[in-house]
């Protein structure tokens, strides 16, 4: 925890203020006599957010950020004359002006970086192994075939125009945002890792196309060097890629529509991994980033990993950021040009800013230590189908012990070129920094306002509820964040904060006035889009109790083999136990080890980013069901033994150690504790286990539906056909069902796919063409694709 600076509440945390010249409706002035205040922290302390790893880099964990207080955060968008050197009512009103054209850039000329790159080993041998390249080295043919990259390579930051264009965002976020918050109390560990020469890589997960711009005008505006930015975009404008060369901007080639086409070209990435390595000898930075669903973007960390394992870079230091918005601009997967961009800027000048930005940086942690410490461990990682199918199809009741293998997250496409692919466990060290760097980002990412509600109102209450009742789940969700050791982006009034976040969510919610109540009741829009959206706003709260509900799901696995079966094993007052049919009245009680084997199954399905791939499944299942006993759920109970564990004479048999064995330990004679848990008889109890449950029900489902949907399908299909149908298929049982629209996302139909794929159900075959999916045939048995539906949807909560 930081010492708050000042004992009240923090200016920069209350929510932007309302429109004045916007008539109120009826619910918000009924909203508004509500008077609670929600803290944005606990007493005078706020959660530490950013810390490095404490097991893969103790080292830089080791190294203070020289504070014991909180630094507070600065609104971007709040430019006056007092950041400024002069001072007037003309400096007022061309202050951003000023203030951008005093910040201080570091200029980075390309100068004959093309020479280097072309000269670059790596280079040269990609291009001697293509069959049309020119022998003998000729420097006119290695340019004439590298003209698609010149562009890339030529990516340059000029003084000038990044300040011009630095100040044109600025207008332009101050009409999309209320605010951009940007917490200071890593920036003074950033602006000593510049001074000491470090390299610096910031990564996020991607969101929006705002990410690329937001990360390097927070850079600008505090005097940090600017990165280069890798963006996915595809610029179809000549002017406009231009431009965005010109301030740093790392672009997709022009025939590429896709990062999966660019990474097919196997000289795309000899030239971008040389690319790298020019710009860290020039001391410059980046900023990376990776999708959560699909690991994109993660080969950028890979080439990066692989230079320094050469020896071509000494080392890096990662810098996982954590974006946050009430409400995420819908921008993603589009193509710009300048005839859509105008429009798009046309348009933003007439709208009014809707919800804020917060923004952490993490403490930069060293990549080097992370590969060489081997903390990181990766010889556990096994497929999913070793991990789970005999579980499912022998009805194991021991699951094997690992950790799943997600080869997909780095396709081998990126190691198209090289000599030879990696062995597993390189590649999967690869992939396990680019889970690291997902879950790292994620976890310093605020909760905001809109993510509380939007989680409320989809797993707790689902049909309804009032203000007064939304009000004290708010301030009770708020609590339970800040007790996890995370971040919320608000503070203020209960009323403002209820206000604010439903006039965000306006447009995917029915606020309705009761005619017999005061309190307007509120129920989320039955949509899909509605659905999704709130889903989307939802996904940092699962994240934040991912444990609870990981726990719970477990809980409910459970419960239903004992409906199913009928017979339970309950405890009265006198009575060791005995089996009762058909009646719940009793206390049941749960086994810790059977309980901790469904939770560790149910870890293998979770997608990725949920889990720090530096903790083990098992470590992660134990503390998956402590947490149910932390927060009331399950009772723990002592399995009463025949002999006293104090009394050991009666002990069978003694085990004798040598006194001078340096590992010996008394715990080592000790037989495991055994426990078991019931289910807590609270009133709240129930209500509190369909919460958490309900938080991956989504996920579960769509696996459930896309199962169902195996034999329907005339395989083999091409990959994006077969998840296209699988993906109408989602949509088309919930418009039927006419709910649980949160399992229709295209997300989910691809993280669907692809867990049917590590499961073994689903087989890949490359053709030409491209990649073909068949079910495979131990899953053209109806009873085995039987008994895999009942295996996952034991997990959901009904």
């Amino acid at each position: 925890m930081v010492h708050e600076k000042n004992d009240g509440i923090n200016k920069e945390m209350a929510v932007p203020p309302f429109p004045q010249n916007r008539p109120a409706l009826s619910w918000e002035l009924k909203i508004k006599k509500t008077l609670k205040l929600v803290p944005p922290f606990l007493g005078k302390f706020r959660p530490i957010v950013g810390q490095c790893c404490h097991q893969c880099t103790p080292d830089s964990l080791s190294k203070k950020t020289g504070q014991n207080f909180f630094l507070g955060f600065h609104d971007l968008l709040k430019v006056n004359e007092t950041h400024t050197r002069y001072r007037g009512w003309l400096v007022r009103r061309v202050c951003c002006v000023l203030f951008v054209s005093g910040c201080k850039v570091y200029a980075s000329p390309a100068n004959n970086r093309l020479e280097r790159v072309c000269q670059s080993n790596r280079v040269k041998e990609a291009l001697t192994a293509e069959h049309n390249a020119p022998e003998g080295g000729d420097s006119r043919g290695q340019i004439n075939r590298l003209s698609p990259f010149l562009p890339l390579i030529n990516t340059c930051i000029i003084p000038s125009l990044l300040r011009f264009v630095g100040w044109v965002v600025l207008k332009m976020f101050a009409s999309i945002f209320d605010s951009i918050q940007v917490n200071l109390n890593h920036l003074p560990a950033l602006h000593r890792a510049s001074q000491e020469g470090s390299l610096l890589v910031y990564v996020y997960v991607r969101q929006s196309i705002m990410d690329c711009a937001l990360i390097p005008l927070v850079l600008l505006c505090h005097n940090l060097r600017v990165p280069y930015t890798v963006s996915p975009l595809q610029i179809n404008s000549y002017s406009l890629r231009s431009i965005m060369q010109k301030v740093g901007v790392v672009l997709l080639p022009p025939s590429a529509v896709t990062e999966q086409d660019a990474e097919l070209d196997s000289l795309y990435s000899m030239v971008m991994t040389s690319l790298v390595r020019e710009l860290l000898h020039e001391g410059q930075a980046l900023s990376v980033g990776v999708s959560a669903e699909s690991g994109r973007g993660g080969q950028w960390l890979a080439r990066i990993r692989q230079l320094i394992k050469e020896g071509s870079v000494p080392d890096v230091s990662l810098v996982p950021v954590g974006i946050s918005y009430d409400c995420v601009p819908k921008t993603k997967n589009i193509q710009v040009g300048l005839s859509s961009l105008l429009p798009l800027l046309w348009s933003l000048l007439w709208r009014r800013p809707g919800g804020g930005v917060r923004i952490h940086f993490a403490q930069p942690f060293s990549l080097k230590e992370m590969c060489e410490s081997g903390r990181c461990r990766v010889d556990e990682w096994l497929p999913l189908q070793d991990l789970l199918l005999p579980v499912i199809l022998d009805n194991r009741t021991n699951s094997v012990f690992g950790r799943r293998r997600m080869s997909w997250l780095l396709p081998s496409s990126h190691y198209a070129s090289e000599l030879k692919e990696p062995t597993h466990p390189e590649r999967d060290l690869s992939i396990a920094i680019i889970l690291h760097l997902i879950y790292s980002a994620t976890s310093c990412m605020a909760v905001m306002s809109t993510s509380l509600v939007s989680s409320l109102l989809l797993y707790r209450r689902r049909k309804g509820t009032s203000t007064s009742l939304l009000c004290r789940d708010v301030a009770w969700l708020t609590e339970e964040v800040l007790f996890r050791n995370k971040d919320v982006g608000f503070g203020g009034s209960l009323a403002e904060v209820i206000h604010y976040s439903l006039s965000l969510l306006a447009p995917h919610l029915i606020i309705a006035a009761v005619p017999s109540s005061k309190d307007p009741f509120i129920v989320p829009r039955p949509s899909l889009a509605a659905t999704l959206h709130l889903t989307f706003q939802a996904q940092i709260v699962t994240h934040t109790f991912i444990l609870e509900a990981v726990g719970a799901c477990a809980v409910s696995a459970m419960l239903c083999e004992v409906a199913s079966s009928g017979v339970t094993m309950v405890r009265s007052s006198g009575v060791d136990g005995k089996e009762v049919k058909d009646d719940m009245e009793f206390d049941v009680v749960l086994c810790q080890s059977e309980l901790t084997e469904r939770a560790l199954q149910l870890c293998h399905l979770l997608p990725p980013g949920f889990m720090p791939p530096c903790q083990s499944s098992q470590s992660f299942a134990l503390d998956a069901v402590d947490s149910l006993v932390r927060c009331g759920i399950l009772i723990m109970e002592e399995i009463p033994r025949e002999v006293p564990k104090c009394d050991v004479w009666k002990k069978d048999a003694l085990t004798w150690t040598t006194s001078d064995d340096p590992y010996n330990s008394d715990s080592d004679c000790e037989e495991q504790d055994l426990h078991s848990y019931k289910i807590s008889q609270s009133s709240q109890c129930p209500e509190m286990l369909f919460f958490l449950c309900s938080m991956l029900s989504g996920h579960l489902r769509t696996l459930c539906w896309a199962t169902t949907k195996l034999d329907l399908l005339h395989t083999p299909l091409l990959e994006a056909e077969f998840v296209a149908q699988i993906h109408s298929h989602l949509c088309d049982t919930a418009s039927k069902k006419k709910q649980h629209y949160e399992s229709c996302s295209e997300e989910a139909a691809h993280t669907a796919v692809r867990t049917l794929i590590d499961l073994g159900v689903l087989l890949e075959e490359h053709h030409k063409e491209g990649v073909f999916l068949d079910v495979s045939p131990l899953f053209q048995l109806s009873d085995n694709r039987k008994k895999l539906h009942r295996f996952i949807s034991h997990y959901l909560y009904n």
